[in-house]
């Protein structure tokens, strides 16, 4: 690795592999400074290998299912999922609660039971929340993170006769899509509940679900609120992919962690141009900075790795999920 791509590489470390190389400081802080520099640019590298690895995944496509959950709260229409789907050649199932006679709790189960099936049936599923948030739920429907890991397990575990059972919980073809405040924080803890309750059940996680968080850690959402509510990450989805034309045939993660991602920058920061056309950003309201989080899962290969690269034994526990900026 040349000295330019080494010093491009460790700034990516500093930005993306931040949260990486936080979580394990205590291994890091006593190295000497070289060391540190090339231990973070070598989390860098894996996070790059990773989301060059991961890129062209689909997102939104031909023949892919969708499920969306709504907030009950006015102005979240399903054609904000629906049109998108149409014009992809994908098919929506969507839930919100609409009458007086459909309980939040109701809707709550439907759309867990959904779930369950879109794990069972191992058919590539995108599923989309939009609404309220918190670290331990999505509020709109008071659906905790184990609560929803357990649906995963319950489906996956279920469809047990599609696969062999050595495989264990496959739920690679699932793209799990938020867009609340704390999401990051959520889908951090629903894939630790999800690896909690594979273990308790003496089921092997093959692998999670990938998971996409428009808000990053301890940060909420925000919306537009007029005619219409759409928090700001899926609507600049919907630019992007819907009113912009030409549309593409599909929508890949690296639209999601390049494009989307470049998009939401500009929300809390104001850009400047310099006189060599350079276009830089100063921060203008940070709490209006949301910096969404693509996190993908690790294989055995990807975690054996991982361990090498932060010098830990080869039995050292590591999340599946890994963020990928």
């Amino acid at each position: 690795m040349g000295a330019a791509t080494s010093l491009s590489t460790f700034f990516f470390a500093m930005t993306t592999g931040r949260f990486l190389g936080s979580r394990y400081a205590d291994r890091i802080a006593p190295l000497p400074r070289a060391q540190q520099v090339d231990l973070l640019v070598k989390l860098a590298g894996f996070i790059d290998a990773r989301r060059e690895a991961t890129g062209d995944m689909v997102v939104i496509g031909p023949g892919r299912g969708m499920i969306g959950l709504l907030d009950p709260a006015r102005g979240l229409d399903p054609k904000e999922i629906t049109a998108l789907a149409t014009g992809y050649g994908a098919t929506a199932t969507i839930f919100k609660q609409t009458e007086a006679s459909q309980t939040i709790r109701q809707v709550a189960d439907a759309f867990l039971e959904a779930v369950g099936k879109a794990a069972a049936a191992g058919a590539p599923t995108t599923i989309v929340v939009l609404g309220h948030g918190a670290p331990e739920e999505i509020q709109s429907y008071s659906i905790s993170f184990e609560r929803l890991a357990a649906a995963f397990v319950d489906g996956a575990a279920g469809g047990a006769a599609t696969q062999a059972p050595a495989q264990g919980i496959e739920l690679g073809h699932i793209t799990l899509v938020c867009d609340d405040c704390y999401s990051a924080d959520f889908l951090i803890n629903f894939g630790d509940a999800l690896e909690r309750e594979c273990r308790m059940r003496r089921l092997a996680l093959a692998s999670p679900p990938v998971c996409i968080a428009g808000t990053n850690r301890d940060c909420v959402g925000h919306a537009d609120s007029g005619e219409k509510f759409v928090p700001h990450f899926w609507k600049d989805v919907i630019e992007l992919f819907y009113v912009r034309q030409p549309r593409p045939t599909q929508i890949t993660l690296r639209d999601f962690f390049e494009k989307v991602d470049n998009m939401m920058y500009g929300y809390g920061r104001a850009p400047s141009v310099g006189r060599d056309g350079a276009v830089t950003y100063r921060l203008v309201d940070p709490k209006l900075c949301q910096d969404p989080v693509v996190f993908v899962p690790l294989g055995e290969k990807e975690l054996a790795a991982l361990r090498a690269i932060l010098g830990l034994p080869a039995d050292a526990p590591l999340p599946r999920l890994l963020d990928i900026g």
